[in-house]
Parts: structure tokens; C-alpha cells; sequence
């Protein structure tokens, strides 16, 4: 009897230490990316300015043209048509996303020729 107890109280306490690593785990692969992914959205529509070329989440394409406190209005089109959206509305900056691509392909660009200079 006194053995059953004993094990009782053991199981109990890796059942908490399973559920504390369940909840850590929990935050690791899921809460603390999304936060992240989050922060990462608010400061590039933060940093949105006048000629940019964005793509909202409805699948607008267009040109910014002025910039407000929490909206923006873009030029969608060469009939110079205007629109304007809130910025939670900007799903992606492409001309960042072009500058950062490019920035990645001279990077590379002169790692393969650092490495052709050591043969």
C-alpha cells in the first residue's frame, strides 16, 4: 500500500513537468514566431512612404502616393485611379522586397567570386 502512494505522487509530478513542457513547447514552435511574424508586419507598414509599390491583401497592386497616420492612398494604374487603404490592409512592401533581393544576389554575386580568387 505504501508503494502505490509513493507512485501516485511521483506520476503527479511528471504529469505537471509533462504539462509545463507541453505549454513551453507550445510557445517555442508556435506563440513566439507569430509574434514575431506580427512585430515584423507592423514595422514594415511603419516604414511604408510615398512611392513604394505594395500589394494588399485583396490583391491591389499600386504605387503610394501619400502616407497618413493609419492610412494610405496608392495609385493603382496608369488612369492615374486612387485608392485609399488602411495600412493593416498592405500585405507586402515590393519594392523592400525587391531592394532586399537584389542586395541578396550581389552578396552572393561576390561570395562565388571570393571563392573563384582562392582557387
Amino acid at each position: 500500500m505504501f508503494l502505490t502512494a509513493t507512485t501516485g505522487a511521483a506520476g503527479g509530478g511528471s504529469m505537471i513537468f509533462m504539462l509545463v513542457l507541453m505549454i513551453a513547447v507550445f510557445y517555442f514552435f508556435m506563440i513566439r514566431p507569430e509574434n514575431k511574424k506580427k512585430k515584423e508586419a507592423a514595422e514594415m507598414r511603419n516604414a511604408l512612404k510615398a512611392g513604394d509599390n505594395i500589394t494588399t491583401i485583396g490583391g491591389v497592386i499600386g504605387d503610394i502616393v501619400s502616407v497618413k497616420d493609419d492610412t494610405i492612398v496608392i495609385e493603382t494604374s496608369s488612369d492615374k485611379v486612387r485608392v485609399e487603404f488602411t495600412k493593416w490592409a498592405v500585405s507586402t512592401n515590393n519594392t523592400a522586397d525587391k531592394a532586399a533581393a537584389k542586395a541578396k544576389e550581389a552578396a552572393l554575386a561576390a561570395k562565388k567570386a571570393a571563392k573563384k580568387e582562392k582557387k
